[in-house]
């Protein structure tokens, strides 16, 4: 999934981004309110890990204007505040949910794959094609029933095909789905990512190419 954070302190977003990319997610980070409406008006995230108290441009507005926009993105906001009035207001806000600093690691991940899975059609917990099974829950991946072991990234990669139930996904939606803003568009990192994670797999072939629009699950 792809995530904005959206923190002023630069030890805690950079400790945030770092977190969620070991969980295999693509993840930006930015510093304040400016930049973050600024990368909302070039990306598509499906969660904004959003600080309530930003300088500049407020984290309230940012909120207002994820709202404002009617996307799909859900909002999870940060605040040093754990009173209920707080909470209240920053729900009333349109914010999809509410963390009160200091927050548990665990639980910040729990939250942001909850409201990633309100960001798009439900799905079953594992995603399976044929004999390959996927838990994103636990991270695993197996193929007849056997642990098969993939990097974040090409578990990400293939996260990304079987949720596309079949259809066919570029090179651009993955390079923009796993990976994050510092990706080079003209590098060929998707391929090389799907020829690995096709060795892994093993045969017979269960990704297809086709030929020039994208890949997808067989």
């Amino acid at each position: 999934m792809r995530v904005l954070v959206v923190e002023d302190h630069p030890k805690l977003a950079m400790a945030v981004g770092t977190v969620l990319r070991r969980e295999g997610m693509a993840v930006d980070v930015v510093f304040d309110g400016e930049e973050a409406l600024a990368h909302l008006a070039a990306t598509a995230y499906e969660v904004v890990v959003l600080d309530r108290d930003l300088p500049g441009v407020h984290g309230d507005d940012v909120c207002r204007a994820v709202v404002a926009e009617g996307s799909e993105t859900r909002v999870l906001m940060l605040t040093a505040s754990g009173a209920v009035e707080d909470l209240v207001e920053g729900l009333g806000l349109g914010a999809d949910d509410y963390l009160a600093k200091p927050f548990q690691v665990a639980e910040l991940v729990a939250r942001v794959r909850a409201l990633s899975r309100r960001s798009r059609p439900a799905l079953p917990p594992t995603l399976a094609r044929g004999e390959l099974q996927l838990d994103p829950a636990h991270r695993t991946v197996t193929r007849s029933g056997q642990p098969v072991a993939l990097s974040d990234k090409e578990f990400g990669v293939l996260e990304h095909l079987l949720r596309a139930q079949g259809t066919v996904v570029s090179s651009e939606q993955l390079l923009e789905g796993v990976w994050d803003e510092a990706a080079n568009p003209f590098t060929n990192t998707v391929r090389m990512t799907i020829s690995r994670l096709r060795a892994k797999l093993g045969d017979p072939p269960i990704i297809e190419t086709v030929p020039p629009v994208g890949y997808r699950i067989g």
